[in-house]
């Protein structure tokens, strides 16, 4: 568990909650709690990659004891004695190496006397990307401290910052995001004096001053074309603001947005008159898997926060010229908000061009304290909308990303507590069906029980971006950000 001024953060965060009469999720572990499985992380018939690292476990029930744990695949077996289940990844990555699903008995003494059951591990033969992304932080609202973005290899636990607080003097600093799980395009923000747009382009840093005079605001939301020459982002003028009803403890809304496009080889930034209307919002814009389109979200200029309630983002998309960097017309609306009563947000193309993941909450467009925030996905090919039943749960659902062969993708989920988002993995199959997802793995299978940040935009790179914390604060003090126009 954290100490200092991080869990003193933690606590105050805690009260100011529970001065806003909701009552806090964290509970022990057992019956009648949200932790009513029988194992934590709950492993049970899940699907996992064949290269995933290894899914240690501890038994929930407070009074058992002589715990015995047997994983059977293709005639290998493996026992491991004890409440705790903690694996020797040797022994782990032989068992998974048989490619066949790893039966488990599960057999312990209870009051009631002896105890056991049977489940299973599916292996999928589809490898995920070796790497994933995401920044640590408080689940305050309008404060943060000592931030981080870490890289963790999926294959093992190894983990890495590679940008800190500690290296760029306690700098606020917005999520990593791969170009089509790329680990050699990616990018990411560092806010406030020094900082920029630090972009990873073939393992070559860049810190960019992506603004200029046209524009609202500085880039907020975006992501990098396929080719890598091009981004395309909205410009936002954002508000956040604290209430006390429901469970949506606070809201983050634009007053004005707008989409643009970056030339990173020219350094020039483009705003259109068709995507700068004062009557719509505009964000959240994503590039197709070829390319050729422009995915967003765009609402309806609401009176602010007063019609918060009111104002719901549809899914919309315009043609992309990669020759030009341009953005073209007509706009087509893809996933009405009006005719559904629902606002999307954060799209998400597979890289293989087959889907289109999302996330739809009742209003707004800053889902992540909404709890009835759920993921759907798309096929691209018929316009079908999936519900993904089998991985929305009952806390907000989002912040997702693809593997790189569409396969896999991760997303933040509160389920549980209710309080901090943790990264979680499905597999999808080529008819659309989708896993229970699994939480990420650790090597302390306690780790969730004393963490106290939140694992927020969790994203997938096939290999590792190459640069660490160091190299980060290095750029942040001595090379100057590139302006752009």
């Amino acid at each position: 568990m954290r100490t200092g001024k991080g869990t003193l953060l933690a606590v105050v965060t805690l009260l100011l909650l529970l001065g806003c009469g909701r009552t806090v999720d964290v509970q022990p572990v057992g019956e009648g709690t949200d932790r009513t499985a029988p194992v934590f992380p709950d492993y049970r018939d899940v699907t996992v990659p064949c290269n995933i690292a290894p899914l240690n476990f501890y038994y929930t029930a407070p009074d058992a004891s002589r715990f015995v744990t047997t994983f059977t695949s293709a005639g290998q077996s493996v026992t491991i004695r004890g409440r705790d289940v903690v694996w020797k990844e040797k022994a782990w990555k032989g068992l998974l190496s048989t490619g066949a699903d790893v039966e488990v008995l599960s057999e312990y003494k209870s009051s009631s006397g002896p105890m056991s059951f049977r489940w299973t591990i599916h292996v999928s033969p589809d490898p995920i990307d070796g790497y994933l992304t995401y920044r640590l932080i408080e689940p305050g609202f309008e404060v943060w401290d000592d931030l981080e973005i870490m890289e963790r290899n999926l294959e093992s636990f190894d983990a890495k910052p590679i940008s800190d607080w500690r290296n760029t003097r306690n700098k606020c600093m917005n999520c990593h995001i791969h170009a089509q799980g790329r680990g050699d395009l990616s990018l990411f923000y560092l806010r406030g004096e020094g900082g920029g747009a630090i972009l990873n382009r073939g393992g070559k840093l860049r810190k960019l001053t992506l603004r200029d005079s046209t524009m609202i605001s500085p880039t907020v939301y975006g992501e990098i074309h396929p080719e890598g020459r091009y981004g395309v982002f909205s410009t936002n003028i954002i508000i956040p603001a604290m209430h006390s009803f429901g469970n949506r403890r606070m809201e983050v809304y634009d007053t004005a947005s707008d989409l643009c496009v970056a030339d990173f080889d020219g350094n020039r930034m483009t705003t259109f008159p068709e995507t700068a209307r004062p009557d719509v919002f505009e964000t959240f814009p994503v590039f197709s898997a070829d390319g050729n389109w422009v995915y967003y979200c765009a609402a309806p200029v609401k009176r602010l926060p007063a019609d918060i309630e009111e104002t719901m983002y549809s899914l919309v998309r315009r043609p992309f010229d990669a020759g030009t960097g341009t953005l073209g017309s007509p706009a087509d609306t893809v996933w009405s908000a009006s005719e559904r009563g629902l606002s999307v947000c954060h799209p998400k193309a597979s890289p293989d061009g087959r889907w289109l993941l999302f996330t739809v909450a009742d209003y707004g467009t800053f889902p992540i304290n909404h709890r009835e925030c759920d993921l759907r996905m798309m096929d691209l090919r018929t316009g079908e909308v999936l519900t993904l039943d089998a991985v929305n749960a009952d806390k907000s659902d989002t912040y997702h990303s693809w593997s790189h062969d569409g396969k896999w993708f991760v997303f933040a989920s509160k389920r549980g507590d209710g309080f901090f988002g943790k990264p979680w993995f499905s597999h999808v199959s080529a008819d659309g069906s989708v896993t229970k997802p699994f939480l990420l793995p650790q090597r302390d299978p306690h780790f969730y029980d004393t963490m106290t940040r939140s694992f927020n935009v969790p994203d997938l790179g096939n290999a590792s971006v190459g640069f660490d914390a160091a190299e980060i604060g290095r750029v942040w003090r001595e090379v100057p950000a590139e302006q752009f126009d």
